[in-house]
């Protein structure tokens, strides 16, 4: 119930508005029946824009952070994606994926739109990063098709650390449904699915006309961090070093 109050009257009016959006192949999403929608994530905006183009509800798995916010911008955000029907998914071991998992099953089992991100975490960069394998398991267990789908220019108008959006048009391209049958029964394969993932990947590659990164993004994000902190650290040490050797000074002056 909530969730058509948001899509039609609270919250899918005012993006429409925002980021007047243009919508290419939405044909290509299936009026019925169990599907799952893969996109590449460049804003926190895309978490309520596709819900808001698409005719059928759609459900994503969303980080769990998402929902234990604090402050006002994080209880609204806890707010709206409950409200909305998403799911919490906890990213912290290979059992949290497991789960995840688990419940995408479900709701395709319901016959629902499930909407994932393969990148699994949102681009800090704008680049395409190499997909986690979990979108290749659920497809294949589920015997589903997979929407490609490429949002366009919501990086530019929101990307992290902006709270309020830059007003700017942006596009949302569907693409061809991905028909995987032909690996029935091969969801174990570890090669069958690092296959699958690669090949959802290339086709919103080739949709979004992104930059791709062969890394995951996650890994690329700690990475950079881990050399902030190193940077941080160093800098703080030099800063240490030179008070030191200013009382040092001091004190041969002194006589101390």
């Amino acid at each position: 119930m909530f969730y058509h109050l948001l899509k039609y009257v609270l919250l899918g009016p005012l993006l429409r508005l925002v980021f007047r959006p243009r919508i290419e192949g939405l044909g290509h999403v299936p009026a019925a029946g169990p599907a799952i929608v893969a996109g590449n994530h460049l804003s926190f905006s895309d978490h309520f824009l596709m819900p808001a183009i698409l005719r059928r509800r759609i459900t994503f798995l969303a980080k769990a952070e998402y929902f234990t916010g604090g402050g006002v911008k994080g209880r609204l955000t806890a707010f709206f994606f409950r409200s909305a029907g998403q799911i919490p998914v906890d990213r912290s071991g290979k059992e949290a994926g497991q789960a995840a998992i688990r419940e995408g099953l479900e709701v395709l089992r319901r016959g629902e739109l499930l909407g994932i991100y393969p990148e699994g975490t949102r681009s800090h960069d704008g680049r395409l990063y190499k997909g986690k394998v979990g979108v290749a398991v659920m497809a294949l267990t589920a015997g589903v098709p997979v929407v490609p789908c490429a949002m366009i220019g919501t990086f530019e108008a929101q990307p992290p650390g902006r709270v309020v959006p830059r007003i700017r048009p942006v596009t949302i391209r569907f693409g061809e449904p991905l028909d995987f049958s032909r690996y029935a029964g091969m969801e174990h394969e570890k090669a069958v699915l690092r296959a699958v993932t690669d090949e959802i990947i290339y086709v919103i590659l080739s949709l979004s006309g992104q930059e791709y990164v062969d890394e995951y993004a996650a890994v690329v994000k700690e990475r950079q961090a881990g050399r902030a902190r190193g940077s941080a650290g160093s800098h703080r040490r030099r800063s240490t070093d030179l008070r030191r050797a200013r009382k040092t000074r001091t004190g041969h002056r002194h006589g101390v």
